[in-house]
């Protein structure tokens, strides 16, 4: 069953803490030595110790930077390249370079540029690439294809960055916060960074109590400061959904809908393809007749919480709306993972649901199939057909 992590950020969140605590919970620290020697940068290295904060041990993670290496100010093609460049696996860089556009997009909202011209400082240094990439290799290594989250606890007073003293959150913090259940403290420091906010909100997609689990693993990392208030840690809690608990999982969406009748079919369906490249959860139209008996279209579009500014701006920018109205759903689903199987034509995902302990649902994704039935010239329906055989074939041989 798919395992997984659930963080604690009562003293909220940075890129060092979040690969620190993974690190204690059992990634191997061997693997994130091998991913930072792929990534070549000069001067660089990791280490790792334990240390006491508050009189309860945590892991520290430590990036550490020779006086030789090159300080570089990077855009954001320079950093994929990093990453693309390094040979990392491709489910790791993939993510990682997600991560970092999601950071991108946030600057760029803040300094009313494009993703292109976007000049990373603080969060396009080695640090920076380091942790986002050993926390997304870690991930990896732990095999957590699920994250949640508590409320996030920003901190409070100033923070200095390149843009001179700033109020915390910030400014790119507060965008990637959007849609975020935060928490108030007394604590007089940055607590949740933007490498944190960008990883923990590109990874999650509810935040709220801790998920009912049967608990296989525990991390606390901490970073540099102490704190004054509480102690600077954060804790992540791995496991797997308990048989016979809550059925499915259940989160909140943000349904998004706005009502237009000027816009083309051609721009609609492109519209469509850019929402859900974007990361909407779906997006669909259904004709309506408008005020004064004009025909139109009803947009609608659901999405993550985090994900709605981002969204809210391509749908601006794409139909020429005015506005967009926003309401909150609730929704049960079920627990998604998928398993490789075998076909005569090459591999294909099978996506399984389960509700509970219970499997209710295995269908071959349409993308694998589609491209194989292409390639080989033969039906679609055929090799969904002998992609799923061959997964309930798979679980006869193992008993299941």
């Amino acid at each position: 069953m798919a395992r997984t992590a659930h963080f604690d950020c009562f003293s909220g969140i940075a890129g060092d803490m979040t690969v620190a605590a993974l690190i204690d919970a059992g990634c191997p620290f061997e693997l994130l030595e091998e991913a930072v020697a792929q990534l070549r940068l000069p001067g660089v290295s990791i280490a790792t110790e334990q240390v006491m904060r508050h009189g309860i041990a945590a892991r520290r993670f430590c990036v550490e930077i020779g006086s030789d290496a090159p300080r570089k100010h990077r855009h954001l093609h320079h950093i994929e390249d990093i990453i693309r460049g390094a040979g990392l696996n491709e489910h790791v860089a993939d993510e990682a370079i997600e991560v970092f556009r999601r950071l991108a997009e946030a600057e760029a909202a803040v300094h009313q540029t494009t993703l292109e011209k976007v000049h990373f400082h603080e969060v396009g240094a080695d640090d920076a690439i380091v942790d986002i990439v050993c926390a997304c290799v870690a991930r990896e290594a732990l095999k957590l294809a699920h994250v949640t989250a508590s409320p996030l606890a920003p901190g409070n007073g100033t923070v200095t960055c390149a843009h001179g003293v700033m109020p915390v959150p910030a400014p790119a913090t507060a965008r990637l916060l959007a849609g975020v259940p935060l928490m108030q403290t007394d604590e007089q420091a940055e607590l949740t960074t933007p490498t944190g906010a960008a990883l923990i909100t590109t990874w999650t997609r509810r935040f709220g109590p801790t998920p009912s689990l049967r608990l296989e693993a525990t991390g606390t990392g901490t970073g540099t400061r102490e704190g004054h208030t509480r102690p600077n840690l954060l804790r992540v809690l791995i496991g797997t959904e308990v048989a016979g608990g809550p059925a499915g999982e259940s989160d909140e969406v943000v349904v998004l809908e706005t009502q237009l009748d000027d816009t083309s079919g051609q721009i609609l369906g492109h519209t469509i393809d850019l929402l859900l490249t974007a990361g909407a959860l779906d997006a669909f139209i259904v004709p309506i007749i408008m005020k004064k008996s004009r025909p139109g279209q009803l947009l609608t579009v659901l999405a993550a919480a985090t994900d709605v500014p981002r969204i809210e701006d391509l749908i601006f920018r794409e139909t020429g709306t005015f506005g967009i109205r926003r309401t909150t759903a609730r929704r049960s689903t079920l627990d998604r993972s998928f398993e490789q199987v075998d076909t005569p034509w090459g591999p294909v995902r099978v996506k399984l649901g389960r509700r509970g302990a219970a499997l209710v649902r295995a269908w071959p994704e349409y993308e694998d199939c589609a491209a194989l039935a292409r390639s080989a010239g033969v039906s679609l329906e055929r090799v969904q057909r002998a992609a799923l055989s061959a997964y309930w074939q798979m679980q006869d041989d193992a008993g299941g």
